[in-house]
């Protein structure tokens, strides 16, 4: 397997806010996924992660808000480990944004679906209407609450499905896939919101035009362990790594 060693990082002067060390994950029937996984993610990174099908990223990304919890080693977000008892907090820090934001649209009204979050969160009526407002402001929706998700454009309803969670005002965003299935004009507005937002960005994607124009940092994933991670100029103009690992040059 090829590899390509972290690149050599300035000593962080504030604490990271992801801190993986030693990630291990089995699922139950015995198959390991992960292997040893050591990351840092500094606050207002944006962060590309990339790797073949079957490399581990939606494992490790599902780790980053205890869906899944390590077989081994550990994850702390923002100081705090990630463990069942901290799953409340730690759902309020990180915003998981699947590839298909139906699975996240459920709400007659868009409205009631970014409500949803800040409700659940115990708000008032006027702090939940300020927070879906912002959300919806920042996604380019306003003007869209009372609109049915279902009646949405694929670009529209992703949008929205990160207004869900950005209405939550996480530290960290965590997408997957997110320009998969929008035609030209959507991949354009999301490339344009992903450069706004002031939130740390870890982004799983294929897209490697997207990671190009967005990502600082890319990090590559395979079989489960980390074999590349550096300023994405760097990886990506590196033909034979990329090839390596399933991957196309931009």
């Amino acid at each position: 397997m090829t590899s390509l060693a972290p690149s050599q990082q300035p000593e962080a002067t504030t604490l990271p806010l992801v801190h993986i060390e030693g990630l291990v994950f089995r699922y139950p029937n015995g198959h390991q996924a992960l292997h040893g996984l050591d990351l840092r993610i500094q606050p207002g990174e944006k962060v590309a992660l990339i790797g073949p099908n079957g490399a581990g990223k939606s494992t490790l990304m599902l780790h980053l808000n205890g869906i899944h919890l390590p077989t081994e080693g550990r994850v702390v977000i923002d100081g705090l480990p990630v463990t069942r008892e901290n799953l409340g907090r730690i759902r309020s820090l990180v915003g998981l944004v699947f590839q298909d934001p139906d699975d996240q649209l459920f709400s007659p009204t868009v409205y009631d679906d970014v409500a949803f979050g800040p409700i659940h969160m115990g708000l008032t009526k006027e702090e939940v209407d300020q927070r879906v407002a912002r959300a919806l402001h920042a996604v380019g929706l306003a003007g869209f609450e009372q609109r049915q998700p279902f009646h949405l454009s694929i670009g529209q309803r992703k949008r929205a499905a990160l207004a869900t969670v950005l209405s939550m005002s996480p530290r960290l965003l965590v997408l997957d896939e997110p320009s998969a299935g929008l035609d030209p004009r959507g991949r354009r507005e999301l490339i344009g919101l992903l450069r706004t937002l002031e939130q740390s960005l870890l982004v799983s994607t294929h897209d490697m035009r997207l990671v190009a124009e967005v990502f600082p940092r890319t990090i590559i994933l395979d079989e489960g362990r980390i074999v590349a991670d550096g300023p994405t100029p760097q990886l990506l103009a590196d033909p034979a790594l990329l090839e390596a690992h399933g991957l196309e040059m931009p």
